[in-house]
């Protein structure tokens, strides 16, 4: 019979798999690799770990080394040799992944690619409506143009494309996966939308290894071959279909296809929105903490029927049977559903704790998901820069440490009680990782749970499998779909169904998490109670804001438009909402109420529209449903629909101030009597200027052009426009930033909020020149991300670029940055690209929120 081994021993042990870990965490927190030097330094010093840790043993023998045993020594010498081993091989492994990126002169030209679509497509729409697929490619062949008679061209292996159709009334392309394609590309590099607390697009795309994302061009599709006969790919096309002409309602035809084919897209966002409110979104996407409760249930249900029969009992004992079930189960859901990173890394975990037993290691619990975690990061070391892998681990680690392992219970009330016990660990253990990744918990979540989770894993799930081979089961699974729903909007109508909360510092979250695994381990209770006093930092943050007198200005990072956040010490104010990115997302959904809500932001005191086009007022819609508003400012029609609801609205008007918290509002156009004349709508924007009671301020100007530049200052008294801080008008077009305007406003920092290669080539070289020549230093937001400056003694200083302060190695930058003239260090702007390719991230991108953070939509 195996024994335990030492608590001594299991530390040792644990100590190099740690070490490990934190060498991958601390490359994932880098900004740059290692050069040819640092990465020679590394090598030396983990020889030299590792030639200590012999020493200590082989020289040294029983004796003592500043106090601690030789063996003990020897672990810390291996531990510090597995943490910079860890550190330098997926440094290298990360340098031949960017070695795949897209050469910079390659973006926004044509290419002819021939190759394999290589998942199942997801069905989107484009800006304007028109339907499409978003996909992954792997090329075979590709040319440097339009033709195959162009010279050859060397690829990224993997390839994110959207293929969209003609209009919005057009079918979309008959795309199925495993086929092959010649298509006509449009492509650029990775680069997503650069915000606080937000989803790292940019990471995301790394880790999948699509080293580029484009369209395909009008026309520029041809089927080379089908998919073979035998290719999974090809079998789940025809499964989707199938599922989809069975199941009428597409509500839940999109659930069932998730839950057995990883198409997460086809759930509506509706629905996300339910099950995030909810806390069951885990269930509802093939993550790794969805793969890891299917094959503990597998698990639990093939020991229950193996223990019906003696004689099975004899020849092969259950728990080792249903261990093995376990992962042949997670394993084939895991294929099924499309072999997903997530999916992948969970399976190994599996199958590296089901081996440790197998091989009668019994290790403690800590010490198994140690060294299944190191597994799993020997396979992916990126692994750890995402949620899923914590809380895969952390919900195992839960159910173990909770008794899930131990001798099975007898009787349908100690198997309720074992199952209500085991939810409500895992409810108060992912509570605290729940906040530091989405910043919520559902207060339902619980109760939501406690039958989405038997349902799902054991009657939704199974029964949208086994419809591959009986078609019928799909009806049952859809009645079982329809339960779930009745009963997961009902506790959604609840009032106080989730509480949201802002981000907490470092330390707060660090506190939080330690406190979380005090309160689930079975310990007495008095530690318990102080495992609850930790979490209250976490669960009660209190973010800063700027003192009397003084404002902070963040300008989002949203794509092509215009979104700025003013903050006062108890005050806020959003000038325009970003644009509207597709019939179903826009700016305000994707990027403004999670930043709003992680900012520490609950209610907008102004939301000020600056005019009515799209791309300043594309997010107000989601911003006033979704968040307490108390005025509405705009120089909108009167029959504009985003004046219809509740929200006291207001036109905006030269001559209007008012004081907040001792800073000074004032709006500076347009006049009263713009409003009776037909005025082109950039010429009705609402300027704003924003003074510091120390005199420091900020003139926002919508898509102001240049006759109204004009009139704005023959009508301003001298001096009543400088502001350090100038919302470059219309975005840099031509049409605006007169050199009488500039001089008239003389700012010292001038912010330009354009998309990456967007298709009005904004900003405008011409008008880039007239700052250059003033010395002002551009902020251009596809470079900076979100800027966020404040006024006082810190606005001498500048503002804060996102990209720069939290520039990782994997993110976009150019290959070569430009001998430019002048101050202006910020402006990377890569040439314009014609393309109308929509900004929405390719192949359902894990951005919808909170999901964003790490769970897959």
């Amino acid at each position: 019979m195996p024994h335990p081994a030492p608590h001594s021993e299991s530390f040792h042990l644990a100590l190099p798999a740690m070490g490990w870990l934190l060498g991958l965490c601390l490359l994932q927190q880098s900004a740059r690799l290692p050069s040819a030097g640092e990465y020679a330094a590394l090598l030396l010093a983990m020889v030299f770990a590792a030639g200590l840790a012999l020493r200590s043993v082989r020289v040294v023998g029983g004796e003592s080394i500043a106090g601690l045993s030789t063996v003990t020594w020897a672990s810390l010498c291996v531990t510090l040799a597995a943490a910079l081993l860890a550190f330098a091989q997926a440094a290298w492994r990360a340098e031949l992944r960017l070695g795949e990126l897209l050469p910079e002169a390659w973006e926004g030209r044509d290419v002819l690619v021939q190759g394999r679509v290589s998942n199942l497509p997801s069905a989107t729409q484009g800006m304007f409506g028109a339907p499409g697929w978003r996909f992954a490619f792997e090329p075979e062949q590709a040319f440097a143009g339009a033709s195959v008679k162009d010279p050859p061209l060397t690829l990224p292996p993997r390839l994110a494309l959207a293929w969209y159709a003609a209009s919005e009334d057009a079918a979309p392309p008959a795309l199925r996966a495993g086929e092959r394609w010649q298509l006509l590309l449009r492509l650029k590099r990775p680069h997503g939308l650069m915000n606080p607390h937000a989803f790292d697009f940019e990471f995301w795309m790394f880790e999948q290894d699509l080293r580029a994302s484009g369209v395909v061009r009008p026309g520029g599709g041809l089927r080379l071959a089908a998919a073979p006969w035998w290719s999974l790919d090809a079998l789940r096309s025809d499964l989707r279909e199938a599922l989809q002409r069975r199941v009428h309602e597409p509500a839940h035809a999109g659930i069932l296809a998730a839950l057995s084919l990883g198409d997460q897209a086809a759930i509506s966002k509706r629905d996300w929105a339910l099950f995030r409110l909810t806390g069951v979104s885990h269930l509802l996407s093939v993550s790794g903490l969805h793969v890891t409760m299917f094959a503990w249930g597998m698990q639990g249900l093939l020991g229950w029927l193996w223990r019906r029969s003696a004689g099975l009992c004899l020849r092969w004992p259950a728990p080792n049977v249903a261990r093995w079930g376990g992962v042949a189960a997670a394993l084939a859901y895991a294929l099924f559903s499309g072999w997903g990173v997530p999916a992948q890394r969970t399976v190994w975990m599996l199958i590296t704790l089901a081996l440790l037993r197998s091989l009668s290691l019994r290790w403690p619990w800590p010490l198994c998901l140690l060294i299944s975690a190191w597994v799993v990061t020997l396979i992916d070391p990126w692994a750890v820069g995402q949620a899923g892998f914590w809380l895969s681990f952390v919900a195992v680690g839960l159910l173990m440490a909770g008794g899930a392992e131990q001798a099975p219970v007898q009787g349908w009330r100690a198997h309720l009680r074992a199952g209500l016990r085991n939810q409500w660990v895992a409810t108060c253990g992912l509570a605290p990782l729940s906040l530091l990744f989405f910043q919520q918990i559902s207060l339902v979540g619980l109760l939501a749970n406690v039958l989405a989770i038997p349902l799902v894993s054991f009657v939704i799930t199974p029964l949208a499998l086994l419809g591959a081979l009986l078609p019928v089961a799909w009806r049952l699974a859809e009645w079982a779909v329809q339960l779930l729903m009745a009963y997961l909007h009902g506790l959604a109508s609840w009032p106080f169904a989730v509480w949201m909360l802002p981000v907490a510092p470092a330390w707060a979250q660090a506190l939080g998490l330690l406190g979380g695994v005090l309160l689930v381990l079975p310990l007495p209770l008095r530690l318990r109670a102080m495992g609850l006093a930790m979490l209250a930092p976490m669960l009660w943050p209190a973010p800063a804001r700027p003192p009397v007198g003084e404002f902070e200005l963040l300008a989002a990072d949203i794509g092509q438009g215009t979104a700025v956040l003013l903050l006062t010490a108890e005050h806020q104010l959003l000038y325009d909402s970003g644009p509207a990115y597709g019939p179903d997302a826009d700016a305000g959904q994707r990027v403004l109420l999670p930043l709003l809500l992680a900012s520490g932001v609950s209610r907008l005191d102004l939301l000020m529209l600056s005019h009515r086009d799209s791309d300043h007022t594309g997010g107000a819609g989601s911003l006033l449903a979704g968040m307490p508003v108390a005025a509405l400012s705009s120089s909108l029609e009167a029959a504009h629909p985003l004046l219809a609801g509740s929200v006291a609205a207001r036109r905006c008007a030269a001559g209007q101030s008012w004081v907040w918290d001792g800073v000074r509002f004032e709006v500076l156009h347009p006049v009263d009597a713009d409003y009776q004349l037909t005025l082109k709508s950039n010429a009705m924007s609402c300027v704003l200027r924003v003074t510091s009671a120390s005199g420091h301020s900020a003139l926002l100007t919508g898509d102001l052009e240049a006759p109204q530049e004009l009139a704005l200052m023959l009508r301003t008294p001298a001096g009543g426009l400088r502001s350090e801080v100038l919302l470059v008008p219309h975005h840099g077009s031509k049409t605006s930033s007169t050199e009488a305007f500039l001089d008239a406003v003389a700012p010292r920092w001038a912010l330009v909020q354009a998309g990456y290669r967007n298709r009005f080539g904004h900003p405008a070289p011409a008008v880039l020149a007239r700052y250059q020549a003033r010395d002002i230093e551009i902020v251009s937001s596809a470079a900076c991300g979100a800027w966020r400056w404040r006024s006082g003694p810190d606005g001498v200083k500048g503002g804060q670029c996102q990209r720069e302060q939290f520039r990782r190695y994997w993110h976009w930058q150019p290959e070569a940055q430009a001998q430019l003239q002048g101050p202006w260090p910020r402006l990377l702007e890569p040439p314009v690209d014609s393309s109308h390719e929509s900004p929405l991230e390719p192949m359902g991108a894990p951005t919808e929120l909170p999901d964003s953070a790490g769970l897959p939509q």
